[in-house]
């Protein structure tokens, strides 16, 4: 039992399966947050497949998965979540972003069918529920898990969580670009306190400004803002592709020089935030 996070993927935009990319990881975005028995998925990245092995290994039968969006790099690991395909498997799905777009369940229907991928939807057998709402909604999963949303600023919009169980508090806020000297109020109101930050630093602030419109931020970005929400540690996450494990190792030194409460995700770390 006890609360902790896993990063099952920490890349972004596209896999890396390099041998220049074993350090910090080559899977796109997953992350897993456990609370005392309520599992959690933020993503279904291609770091999904590894998550869905463990969780057939430790007979999980119930779970949730919850969409920032449905960007390729994000969705990718979905039709290779092993659990899934089981009857003895139950998982809520949920997102905050497409319900324009028809739903969440159309979205993963659309992208498991011909010509996309030749297993549907339905042959999954596990027990699955769908649903959409609005960001900057809260809601209550299993009676135990208080979940707060915001909105993102990010191509196609996206949205941001914060998983509050007790007096704990674990923000997972990527896919979203900054403005420069503008702190995001959404952000900012969303991390306030939080006991953990996991936060898009797909670049550097020096190669910020060639990437402006691209819908990501910075590590130096995710400091400021969380010391100015009185964020108490924050994770590097989301890496850009061409940061290779030599890049994201200058960066882990700098990162650290700059705030000690801060670290860098490594596909596999764990942070436990309550034995």
């Amino acid at each position: 039992m006890g609360c902790w996070v896993k990063f099952w993927g920490v890349r972004g935009s596209i896999p890396c399966p390099t041998p220049d990319h074993i350090i910090y990881g080559g899977n796109t975005s997953c992350v897993e947050v456990h609370f005392d028995g309520h599992h959690i998925a933020l993503d279904a990245g291609t770091g999904l497949r590894l998550l869905g092995k463990a969780w057939r290994a430790h007979e999980v039968k119930k779970a949730t998965l919850l969409m920032t969006h449905t960007h390729w790099d994000h969705i990718i690991g979905f039709p290779f979540f092993a659990p899934a395909y089981c009857a003895d498997f139950a998982l809520d799905i949920l997102a905050g972003h497409v319900a324009k777009n028809g739903g969440i369940r159309r979205l993963f229907s659309s992208h498991m069918s011909d010509p996309m991928f030749p297993v549907p939807l339905d042959s999954m057998h596990s027990t699955m529920t769908f649903q959409d709402f609005q960001p900057g909604d809260t809601f209550v999963l299993e009676d135990a898990v208080t979940v707060r949303t915001a909105p993102l600023n990010h191509p196609n919009m996206a949205t941001g969580y914060r998983l509050e169980y007790g007096d704990l508090a674990i923000c997972y806020v990527t896919d979203t670009e900054h403005v420069p000297g503008h702190p995001d109020p959404n952000v900012l109101r969303l991390i306030d306190g939080a006991d953990l930050v996991i936060y898009d630093s797909t670049y550097t602030d020096e190669e910020f400004h060639a990437k402006i419109g691209w819908g990501h931020s910075t590590w130096q970005e995710g400091i400021r803002l969380c010391q100015q929400a009185g964020a108490k540690r924050l994770v590097v996450f989301h890496h850009e592709p061409e940061h290779d494990d030599a890049f994201m190792g200058r960066v882990e030194d700098d990162v650290r020089q700059r705030w000690s409460d801060a670290l860098v995700a490594r596909e596999g770390m764990t942070v436990t935030l309550r034995a």
